[in-house]
């Protein structure tokens, strides 16, 4: 069955589902921070589904007291299931997003540079050599970790360690039959670190805690996955940049609905303290993703092209509509380019004036007392 037959199957559906208005996708607001419990909050974005179009409103409030930026009103369960990136975080894992969803339809050349956008096997390394100092670890839990693309890449300078993947769609195993991990574990880790309770030296979660519902309750679970004097790396968006701020709802880490947290550095150097860990790194340089203008220009041009088939329009588009989307994306490849370049070119000179998009936390897990 081809993409447009599944389109109209679901189309029924899906449009059922909206009859009612997109209410019974939200939770309740609420008027206290998540983190802190302060009642300090303000609207720092307003927003719509930028990668799928599909229908809605999306806030986020920010926390005076404590910078904590979360999505206010959150995604109720239907929300979840409503809003889920297509087939990208079903079957694939929340890392392999891209070829899903942004690209989709927009070009052969224009999904070459946005593929390309994504972190590079070079930042990979960098992320594997910055922990290896602290010596070569036995075993390597990868949480959210997709078809395991990330451990395959650090199996080349930890060749001893056992790498295993943790990820809630059938993407481990993938990584299995690939060689890049030894073993899958399906799931949620707040469901599994009680059965994985003291198993690894090292415990990474990159561009993971964004993602989830309670990032409190992972940081708790990884701690419980952890053998005393063991690792947990974090990577993840670090919502105090400016290049948050200049960019706005175009800036690719809020990815509405898809993050409800944005947790800054020091609340979650904060949160460490409290568990028993010990930040032993932070580096909000080479963590840095080159891609927030060529992405903000892909976003935007995803928005103002008429949108392809989708389930949730009334009714396909007309052919020379589509015919027009296609050759409108052919026509912004150069300007995709030369965001790519400018991305690039100015990364050395963004991370040196507070323009990275990311920062990275290595934190070792102290014995208990």
């Amino acid at each position: 069955m081809d993409l447009a037959q599944q389109t109209a199957e679901r189309r029924p559906a899906c449009l059922a589902r909206l009859a009612e208005g997109t209410e019974p996708f939200h939770e309740p607001r609420r008027d206290d921070c998540p983190w802190c419990g302060s009642h300090r909050l303000r609207v720092r974005l307003r927003t719509f589904d930028l990668i799928q179009g599909k229908p809605g409103h999306f806030t986020l409030a920010r926390c005076a007291d404590c910078a904590h930026t979360f999505q206010n009103p959150c995604l109720s369960p239907a929300g979840l299931e409503f809003y889920r990136l297509g087939t990208g975080e079903q079957d694939l894992g929340h890392r392999d997003f891209w070829r899903q969803d942004l690209c989709r339809g927009v070009g052969a050349a224009a999904t070459a540079i946005l593929t390309r956008a994504r972190p590079s096997r070079t930042r990979q390394l960098a992320v594997v050599r910055a922990l290896s100092r602290t010596g070569e670890p036995e075993s390597w839990l990868d949480v959210g970790t997709g078809r395991g693309r990330f451990p395959g890449v650090a199996r080349e300078v930890l060749p001893y360690t056992a790498f295993d993947g943790l990820d809630s769609g059938p993407g481990p195993a993938d990584g299995v039959r690939r060689g890049r991990i030894e073993e899958a574990h399906h799931g949620r880790l707040t469901d599994l670190a009680g059965r994985l309770a003291g198993r690894y030296d090292v415990l990474s979660m990159i561009h993971y805690l964004q993602s989830r519902p309670d990032p409190r309750a992972e940081l708790r679970a990884a701690r419980t996955a952890l053998r005393p004097g063991g690792h947990l790396l974090i990577e993840a968006p670090d919502p105090e940049s400016r290049s948050a701020r200049l960019l706005g709802k175009w800036w690719a880490s809020y990815r509405q609905p898809h993050h409800p947290h944005l947790v800054p550095l020091a609340g979650l150097c904060r949160e460490l303290d409290e568990l028993g860990f010990t930040v032993v790194g932070v580096d909000r340089r080479t963590p840095h993703v080159p891609s927030d203008l060529t992405t903000a220009c892909a976003l935007l041009l995803n928005r103002l092209l008429p949108a392809p088939d989708v389930p949730w329009r009334p009714r396909p588009p007309a052919a020379l509509l589509l015919r027009l989307r296609r050759t409108a994306w052919w026509a912004a490849v150069p300007l995709l380019v030369l965001a790519r370049a400018a991305d690039a070119l100015l990364a050395p000179l963004l991370v040196r004036t507070g323009f990275g998009n990311a920062y990275r936390v290595l934190a070792r897990k102290e014995p208990e007392a």
